[in-house]
């Protein structure tokens, strides 16, 4: 099958952008399903690429396309939902690399363009390169009856003896593996994938985050043909379709605890029958987690939250508070290590992941205290790292600076403006020396003689300044409280 088959066929209603007839008549060798800015790795020569362009803003049109021309992209189809059409950007650098690009209208699910490829080109594989009739019709059946991801792994490899296969996560969780298959710890896993190593092919599935997408992976390259391959990762595909399916209820059954964490005046009895109702133990202990990616699609948090509790504690409730925020219920005391966050959050190296947690819940009477102490703690995470992904334990907020970094930053602001009155707003030389002065003062704890010399200044200049500083603030600085609250006001700026 060649690109050109695919924009000629017009159940799909492929909208072609830019192409060349030499580089149409390229051979397809497969899909690739991502929306990774650097898609690099898990792109194989001869693959189409689709994307939704989650990742896309201006500027990162080029990382991206160039990376799809040094792994030997055939061609890039662009969803155009997100973004209502293809951006130009994205068009231009297809055309200086030469990569054919076409746009994808939004009710065209991925779905049927891989469909389309695996079943026109390993249809026209012999058996032996293929799954065998029996093995097909076992998986057929399976699917149908919505079965989960280790039986459909099982079956698709039932007639080769002794063969390792594996269902990862790009964050390296496995999914799945077929029975004696060694176990790989995650980091190992995300990395053999990123490596390179073996053979990877994708699992396009509808409706799915990047942070959950799952890799069919096997560690011998030769061990099975590839369009037999291909043939189990679309059932792989259909799968994980399903499980998304049946987590729906799942979803709202968590909105709705997390709505009733946020009311005031919820009751313990209430509480209790929506942890149950979210499938979560009667008795802790919880550990709760809040998390947001600052992306236009909805359901990216949840998706990343949903991979890192697979990898600490599977049987979490993830869904959404009422202000959008997206939290999961863990049922354990476990934190969740830094290397999951990192691994979870690499998923999307575009996309800044901020989460916060606080100390465990030891009962559903608990849950709404963890819940507050997280949301804390994600605003810090947010506030002190913006461009990039962090998890802040509330925990771990031991300091004053480290305390006010949960404060949102219009409350800092109000803050900072209330105690040091005009010397905030006013913009001469004369306050920005009298805000220098009181801060070398107070981090020399209030010594006269050490902030003269830290600052090659008389200690009756000091003492002038000071006296300045308590007339347009109205604080003494002999007192301790006042002190602290200018100090405050000082890290609030």
């Amino acid at each position: 099958m060649h690109v050109e088959h695919l924009l000629k066929d017009v159940s799909l209603g492929l909208r072609p952008l830019w192409a060349q007839d030499a580089l149409l008549a390229r051979e397809i060798t497969g899909v690739t399903v991502t929306d990774l800015e650097d898609p690099a790795r898990f792109v194989r020569p001869g693959e189409v690429v689709l994307s939704g362009l989650v990742w896309w803003a201006p500027g990162r049109a080029e990382r991206f396309v160039s990376a799809l021309k040094e792994a030997g992209a055939a061609a890039l189809f662009a969803g155009e939902e997100t973004h209502g059409g293809v951006p130009e950007e994205l068009v231009e650098a297809c055309v200086r690399h030469r990569v054919p690009v076409a746009g994808v209208p939004a009710h065209i699910m991925f779905r049927a363009i891989t469909d389309t490829v695996y079943l026109r080109q390993w249809g026209e594989l012999s058996r032996r390169q293929a799954l065998p009739e029996n093995a097909r019709v076992r998986l057929s059946r399976l699917l149908a009856q919505e079965a989960g991801p280790g039986d459909v792994l099982a079956a698709a490899f039932a007639h080769l003896d002794g063969i390792a296969a594996y269902v990862f996560t790009l964050s390296g969780r496995t999914v799945t593996a077929t029975a004696g298959a060694v176990a790989v710890p995650a980091r190992e896993a995300a990395a053999l994938v990123a490596d390179g190593r073996g053979v990877t092919v994708s699992v396009a599935a509808d409706s799915v985050s990047p942070y959950e997408r799952w890799l069919l992976y096997l560690p011998d390259p030769d061990s099975a043909p590839a369009g037999m391959l291909h043939e189990v990762a679309a059932a792989l595909g259909r799968c994980q379709e399903a499980v998304v399916r049946r987590r729906a209820g799942e979803h709202q059954a968590a909105d709705e605890l997390g709505a009733l964490l946020t009311a005031p005046g919820a009751t313990e009895g209430a509480l209790l029958a929506a942890v149950l109702e979210c499938g979560l133990p009667a008795d802790g202990p919880y550990r709760v987690f809040v998390a947001d990616t600052g992306a236009r699609r909805p359901g990216l948090a949840e998706g990343a939250l949903a991979e890192v509790a697979g990898q600490v504690a599977p049987g979490a409730a993830v869904g959404r508070l009422p202000e959008g925020l997206a939290f999961a219920v863990l049922p354990t005391a476990a934190d969740a290590p830094a290397e999951v966050w990192a691994l979870v959050a690499g998923c999307e190296p575009g996309v800044p992941l901020h989460g916060g947690t606080g100390s465990a819940a030891g009962g559903p009477g608990a849950l709404a205290g963890a819940l507050a102490q997280a949301r804390y703690a994600f605003t810090s995470a947010r506030g002190t790292a913006p461009d990039a992904s962090a998890l802040i334990d509330a925990g771990a907020l031991t300091s004053l600076a480290a305390l006010l970094t949960g404060v949102p930053a219009d409350v800092r602001t109000a803050c900072s403006r209330t105690v040091l009155g005009p010397l905030h707003t006013d913009e001469r030389a004369a306050s920005a020396v009298l805000l220098s002065t009181l801060e070398t003062f107070l981090a020399c704890d209030g010594s006269w003689a050490r902030t003269a010399e830290a600052l090659h200044l008389h200690v009756n200049t000091v003492h002038y300044r000071m006296q300045r500083v308590e007339h347009f603030t109205g604080r003494d600085l002999s007192r301790l409280s006042d002190r602290l609250d200018l100090w405050a006001a000082l890290m609030c700026r």
